[in-house]
């Protein structure tokens, strides 16, 4: 089986070190990105850490598709407990880092400790540099790529960092790679603020050889010859689809359409696009570059997550307030999902749906933890109960869109997401709308036979992550080319992500997690029902947790139920 090559380099914030050592045995058995990064954080980091605390580790990896020239693999993934939710959490972050990232040689790099200063750590395939950095409290992430410019003659490829949401601990505060790429989701940028790390370099010369066979070649050609929507509006291509069949989040998902939807659709993003943006080795360039000039906006996006939560979700119709938003999020460092829905959340509870004025302000003062945004920097979760509205996430973490009260399975894959409501770690919206053929498409309505293949979404997503492939490959990479560009057997594959899921779920079950974590703010029909036949097929217990040899062999943790 392909994986990422290289050693494991371990940086220690309170001693000013570093070492390395041998993962073989990891990569080997876990391919690389989050399925690496999740077995070291389970075996590494202890169950009752405080995500905030110094013994609380974050895991950077890539895969072996980084050392491809394929299209969809400009990317890598980031582990670590997260603040928001409380349980173990991996994000994913596209762009340009991830070529910098393996040109250290390094297959995986763990942070431990907490530095007693602000600081950037420089990572080369030499070693490692510690730079205390006091000018940078509180810079935007515009502005620490100008510093990295300017001091180290370092473009924003090389660079992940934080911004101020980060160092003000907000509990859904991204990593950003570059200006405008994020380990969005679940508050990693909050772990690396708790250590008092402002940003991230990688640099080097030592790219490994990795075997990717001439298939990748067809994938690329594939991707760039294409005629696809996402190349036009990105993921905005389906917001007008969304809405027409009841599933795009409104009002604080108090309604399931937006009457002001023509104002942000893909095609309102598509005009605002003035050229195409990617990620690295990619040709499908679904990226979306945006400027409006009479406001003086310029920001990459927003995607379709971002206009739900920042567009009809908060009584937006102007696809520039929802641009302004975005770029507000991305310079301070904060997830677009999470933020706009604890906006919207604060906006229920003033009354004040539509106010573009008050959503900029409101960002604000999150970022910098001033007045009410203290309050919403704890998330929905931790602050519903102040506003005095519903509590709409799961497992602490804010919904995305593809609305489950009417995509019933992705309902039911948002419950049982150990990441919690997050829509691409079982993805299958695409099965209900359906963006799908007809083979593969399923009804929207009810629970039934949907349960194992949300399994297996889930399984095949821990192999995607891990590789790391983006998702928005799914209608170029089919089973057989997964199995072909990664040398194994599909159903190897699945077992593999199989324990990726379990090895998650089990170091939170030692944290608390169960069944009654596996909750949504609405009814589904036989939801109890279909929740018990997802835990049968995985071989998990009836209360949602996980026996240890479900986990792995070998695993030197106690039984779940014990």
């Amino acid at each position: 089986m392909r994986h990422a090559p290289g050693p494991l380099l371990t940086i220690d914030l309170d001693e000013r070190s570093f070492e390395t050592e041998s993962i073989d045995d990891v990569t080997e058995a876990y391919v690389g990105g989050r399925g690496v990064g999740t077995k070291l954080a389970h075996d590494r980091i202890p169950f009752d850490v405080d995500p905030l605390g110094p013994e609380n580790r974050v895991y950077f990896a890539t895969g072996p598709m980084q050392f491809s020239t394929m299209s969809f693999t400009g990317r890598m993934s980031a582990t670590s407990v997260s603040p928001l939710t409380d349980g173990l959490l991996s994000s994913n972050a596209g762009g340009f880092l991830s070529r910098n990232f393996t040109a250290t040689g390094y297959a995986a790099v763990e942070v431990v400790g907490e530095s007693d200063e602000l600081v950037v750590v420089h990572v080369t395939d030499d070693g490692v540099e510690f730079e205390e950095v006091p000018d940078l409290e509180g810079a935007t992430s515009e502005e620490v790529c100008a510093w990295a410019d300017a001091e180290h003659d370092m473009d924003e490829d090389h660079l992940l960092q934080i911004g101020p949401a980060g160092e003000n601990l907000v509990r859904f505060a991204s990593i950003m790679t570059s200006e405008s790429r994020a380990f969005g989701r679940g508050g990693l940028g909050a772990v690396l603020g708790a250590k008092n790390v402002k940003a991230m370099t990688f640099d080097g010369d030592s790219t490994a050889e990795v075997d990717v066979p001439a298939l990748q070649m067809d994938v690329h050609r594939e991707a760039a010859q294409a005629d696809h929507p996402m190349k036009k509006a990105g993921t905005t291509s389906v917001t007008e689809y969304a809405n027409t069949v009841d599933a795009l989040p409104t009002y604080y998902f108090s309604e399931l359409s937006f009457e002001g939807v023509d104002g942000i659709t893909g095609d309102r993003v598509a005009e605002k696009k003035y050229q195409k943006g990617t990620c690295s080795a990619c040709a499908f360039a679904c990226k979306l570059p945006t400027r409006d000039e009479e406001r003086g906006i310029e920001t990459e996006g927003p995607e379709f997550e971002t206009n739900m939560a920042f567009g009809s979700n908060s009584g937006i119709d102007d696809i520039v307030d929802v641009m302004q938003a975005n770029e507000l999020c991305d310079q301070l460092g904060m997830d677009t999902i999470s933020c706009g829905d604890v906006v919207a959340a604060y906006l229920a509870s003033e009354d004040e749906f539509g106010n573009a004025e008050l959503i900029f302000e409101t960002v604000e003062k999150i970022a910098h933890r001033e007045g009410i945004g203290d309050t919403l920097a704890e998330g929905v979760d931790r602050c519903h109960e102040e506003l005095g509205v519903e509590n709409w996430s799961v497992k602490g973490l804010e919904f995305a869109a593809h609305d489950g009260r009417t995509l019933n399975g992705q309902g039911l894959a948002f419950a049982t997401s150990n990441r919690g409501a997050d829509h691409m770690y079982a993805e299958f919206y695409p099965y209900e709308y359906p963006l799908v053929g007809g083979d593969d498409a399923m009804d929207k309505e009810g629970l039934d036979g949907k349960p194992p293949k949300i399994a297996e979404n889930e399984n095949i997503n821990a192999i995607k992550d891990s590789a790391v492939f983006c998702k928005f490959s799914r209608d170029f990479l089919t089973d057989e080319r997964i199995e072909e560009l990664l040398d194994a057997d599909y159903e190897d594959l699945l077992e593999i992500g199989g324990r990726v899921v379990a090895m998650e779920r089990h170091f939170n079950n030692q944290r608390g997690f169960d069944r009654g974590d596996d909750v949504l703010p609405y009814e589904l029909p036989d939801f109890e029902e279909a929740l018990s036949e997802y835990y049968e097929v995985r071989g998990w217990n009836e209360d949602g947790t996980v026996p240890a040899e479900v986990v792995e062999d070998g695993t030197d943790a106690a039984p779940a139920d014990d």
